[in-house]
């Protein structure tokens, strides 16, 4: 039957109903009545009193995200990141939203991204020493552990700068850990988290001074607080406030963090079930030197850039995008009224064998013509796309990437658990259980 001919104004309803993506199961169910229901159906959401509708279709993904974007903002199931990085860049919405991203934007154009090269292999140099030494006593390696506590350096050094280490030295300790020590994302993590903030006040009012004593004009100090500080919105000249500062800060520490550590366990979980992939990338790497760690140069790693992708496709760390629209629209043959919150899951889209043969397999080399080798454009959306496409998806791909040359071509990593890995949806997607791995030197 054609869209045009359907009798029913809405699309067929799931009997059970639930808080889609607020409830632990919501992945599971989604699944579940997609199988059941197809591209397109709707949930009745109790807490809410309304009813959620869940779309797989890609061209309906390309519509709400890109074509017809205007009339939608961003819907529910923030709240809790909201509590954790207050009117960051990731929640905000309408004319708010617009100046950070113009304030925002430049500090991750290439120029800019390739300045923190060394610092990303610096860190990723320094923290295989830990590995060698496993290597040699036998003991296994928390790979959930320490890709977090990797991802979360290069964050907060690309973030702070040397300001970083007078925080740490100041307090005896990092106050940021607890994103790596504690796996909580509930009220009383974000109550923690949020007063961090404080820290981050402290930076930005010893900056000021600093700047205000040498009677100088702001720099950006070559770190993301420093171009933030010294940004101004092109409409009015206007600076970020201490509140937007310190907001976007925590964005930027919490997306940068959560998402590139839980791709890069994913990929050394992924590389150590699959051992011809293994075998490619080490290939690559193996007979790869960077000549420098420009971005053209990094991007010659083309395998390992594959694998990256995979990964990203297998287990999307932003596993659901939500908005609502601001006014009725049409949705593969249905209307929506204004209000409809519209939950599209990069998880389930990017493994509908519509678009991926053999969707649970792991296989790089689908994305030999880059991340535009899917069948459909927008059935592969790790990083969202249109206007809220994530800003920060070069930085993550070039992080890992060079991450991934350092490590494969001195280590090897086989996982010491069996069966397959479980995964949990919350605010990321994520491995319930911690990865542990033996660490083999290679050459």
């Amino acid at each position: 039957m054609a869209a045009s001919d359907r009798d029913d104004p809405r699309p067929p309803c799931a009997h059970a109903q639930f808080d889609v993506g607020e409830t632990d199961d919501s992945l599971a169910r989604m699944i579940e009545h997609g199988a059941e229901f197809g591209d397109i159906y709707r949930v009745h959401a109790p807490s809410h009193k309304s009813d959620t509708w869940v779309v797989a279709d890609p061209e309906t993904i390309k519509r709400v995200l890109v074509s017809n974007h205007r009339n939608y903002t961003i819907g529910r199931g923030l709240d809790r990141v909201r509590l954790l990085v207050g009117n960051g860049i990731i929640v905000s919405e309408g004319e708010v939203w617009k100046r950070q991203h113009r304030m925002m934007q430049p500090m991750f154009q290439r120029s800019r991204v390739e300045r923190f090269g060394a610092l990303i292999a610096d860190v990723s140099r320094r923290r295989l020493a830990g590995w060698a030494e496993k290597a040699a006593s036998g003991e296994l390696l928390n790979v959930t552990r320490e890709t977090s506590e990797g991802a979360l350096e290069v964050v907060l050094r690309a973030t702070l700068g040397a300001d970083l280490d007078r925080l740490v030295s100041g307090l005896g300790a990092n106050p940021f850990a607890l994103l790596t020590e504690e796996s909580a994302r509930d009220l009383r993590f974000a109550f923690r988290f949020r007063q961090l903030g404080r820290h981050i006040e402290a930076v930005i009012t010893r900056r000021e001074a600093a700047v205000k004593d040498a009677g100088a004009a702001a720099s950006d100090d070559g770190d993301w607080l420093g171009m933030m500080m010294a940004a101004r919105d092109r409409s009015d000249g206007s600076a970020m406030s201490h509140r937007e500062l310190i907001d976007e800060v925590m964005s930027i520490i919490v997306a940068g963090h959560e998402t590139t550590a839980a791709v890069l366990n994913s990929v050394w979980y992924l590389l150590s079930q699959h051992p011809q992939v293994e075998a490619k990338l080490h290939a690559e790497v193996d007979v790869s030197v960077l000549p420098d760690l420009r971005l053209t140069s990094v991007a010659a790693l083309k395998y390992t850039h594959q694998v990256i992708l995979e990964a990203m496709r297998l287990y999307p760390p932003v596993w659901v995008l939500t908005r609502r629209c601001l006014h009725a629209d049409r949705l593969v043959g249905y209307h929506a009224p204004a209000g409809t919150d519209v939950f599209m899951s990069p998880y389930i889209v990017q493994r509908d064998p519509q678009h991926w043969p053999e969707p649970e397999q792991f296989r790089p080399e689908r994305f030999d013509s880059g991340a535009d080798s899917a069948a459909h454009r927008f059935a592969y959306i790790p990083f969202s796309a249109g206007p809220r496409h994530c800003v920060g998806e070069t930085f993550a791909t070039y992080e890992m990437a060079i991450h991934l040359y350092h490590a494969a071509r001195g280590f090897r990593l086989r996982c010491a658990q069996t069966g397959p890995r479980e995964m949990e949806a919350r605010i990321n997607l994520r491995m319930r259980e911690d990865v542990l791995m033996s660490v083999e030197r290679r050459g």
